[in-house]
């Protein structure tokens, strides 16, 4: 049994919402449970929740979800890189996996529409590595 934490993005809900309906349908088939969901303004904001989740003895891992569109500035390219960096440290931290379902930088909003299936993904590789690794252990 592998137990997930979830970090959700509140910004942009309207996507993000259907990530993570995809996210949790594909846990459940995975046989994985998600023990915890936060969620958090926006993609920004997730590291110190993933932090928080890292640090419990019943999470096997941390799937971030959420949805960075395009402005008229590059806040979006700084948003995704700067947290996807922290989350990568985070994971290394406390030697658990984190994977990234966020989609983004540089789309519109129907190209996020169309990538709502990056939760899922998030999901399977979460469940993936966490088995991986538990081979190494023994």
């Amino acid at each position: 049994m592998v137990n997930l934490g979830f970090v959700i993005a509140e910004f942009n809900r309207d996507i993000t919402y259907m990530m993570e309906k995809v996210a949790e349908e594909h846990a459940e088939f995975l046989g994985a449970t998600v023990k915890y969901k936060i969620i958090v303004p926006g993609v920004f904001d997730m590291p110190l929740a993933v932090k928080k989740l890292l640090e419990k003895d019943d999470v096997d891992a941390v799937v971030t979800i959420g949805c960075v569109i395009e402005g008229e500035t590059e806040h979006d390219e700084i948003v995704v890189h700067n947290a996807a960096r922290k989350i990568a440290d985070l994971a290394l931290q406390y030697d658990k996996p984190v994977t990234l379902g966020i989609s983004g930088p540089g789309m519109t909003r129907l190209q996020a529409q169309e990538r709502v299936d990056y939760g899922k993904r998030a999901v399977e590789a979460a469940v993936k590595m966490v088995k991986r690794l538990k081979v190494l252990e023994k």
